[in-house]
């Protein structure tokens, strides 16, 4: 039974932790459980903001957003503006959309000079504008563009 999937987009080492020696460690070492417990609500209060983004945001924010976030704008440090080489088909899947449709807005992302996109994606904290204000420039209808569907039409612009 698989409950969830992941793909690594950076270099990394899967660890898998028994039950019994996780619950050993949470109640011996008090410095990983609190760790390990703002984690646990950090990512629980993530998958609330991805449901809510999903339902009321249009693919394009959608998409705005999470390359924000994987360029980590928002956290306390600088943010790393070069984010980790990614494909367009695995950021439709993040968003829940086309890989054509994230090439559109990709391509308008770089002509509004929000990100810089040559294999390697630099985001601008330009691109806060489209996730924070209303409309882009071009956009008549923006209010039509609320979908939680994936089966948005490629010739339908938000």
């Amino acid at each position: 039974m698989r409950l969830a999937t992941t793909e690594a987009i950076t270099a990394c080492t899967p660890l898998k932790i028994m039950r019994e020696e996780m619950i050993r460690v949470m109640h011996e070492e008090h410095e990983f459980s609190d760790l390990f417990l703002k984690f646990l609500l950090a990512r629980s209060i993530r998958t609330q903001a991805d449901f809510v983004d999903q339902l009321f945001n249009s693919s394009e924010k959608r998409l705005a957003r999470i390359l924000l976030l994987m360029a980590e704008f928002g956290k306390s440090s600088e943010p790393e503006t070069v984010i980790p080489k990614i494909s367009q088909k695995t950021l439709a899947e993040m968003i829940g959309t086309t890989r054509s449709r994230v090439s559109f807005f990709m391509n308008r992302f770089r002509k509004l000079s929000f990100i810089e996109y040559d294999g390697r994606i630099r985001v601008h904290r330009s691109l806060l504008n489209v996730v924070l204000h209303d409309p882009l420039p071009g956009d008549a209808h923006d209010d039509e563009c609320i979908s939680g569907s994936s089966q948005e039409s490629d010739n339908y612009e938000c």
